[in-house]
């Protein structure tokens, strides 16, 4: 008999393995992703101090009120140009970027590359 292995179960043994070769450090925290199907979030973390330095999520008050519904592409651009924006005034520029067990396609590779071209360097 074969075992079935949810989706989230999937997500979560591939986010284990990702994070067992990567953390974020002072001089380049984490840039870490979630993604819901109605919301997409990221977090600036640094994993030796157990701090979170900056968060932008499409949930949040400022941005749910620009954005139709936050489960989409443009949403995910746009969580990524304020993540990069809020990581910026506070003095990060270099990150490690965590994709959180997701595959880098779609509203995760969209949230990505709004970071890179906002200024943030990973």
């Amino acid at each position: 008999m074969i075992k079935q292995v949810n989706r989230k179960e999937a997500t979560q043994k591939r986010h284990r393995r990702i994070r067992a070769k990567l953390s974020g450090t002072t001089e380049a925290p984490r840039l870490a992703v979630y993604r819901s199907t109605k919301h997409i979030y990221a977090q600036i973390i640094d994993d030796v101090k157990g701090v979170t330095i900056v968060s932008a999520s499409s949930n949040d008050k400022e941005l749910k009120t620009k954005l139709s519904h936050g489960g989409n592409i443009e949403s995910a651009k746009v969580v990524g140009e304020t993540i990069a924006k809020k990581a910026l005034a506070a003095g990060v520029k270099d990150v490690v970027f965590d994709r959180g067990g997701f595959l880098y396609h779609g509203r995760i590779a969209a949230l990505a590359d709004a970071a890179r071209e906002a200024g943030l360097n990973f």
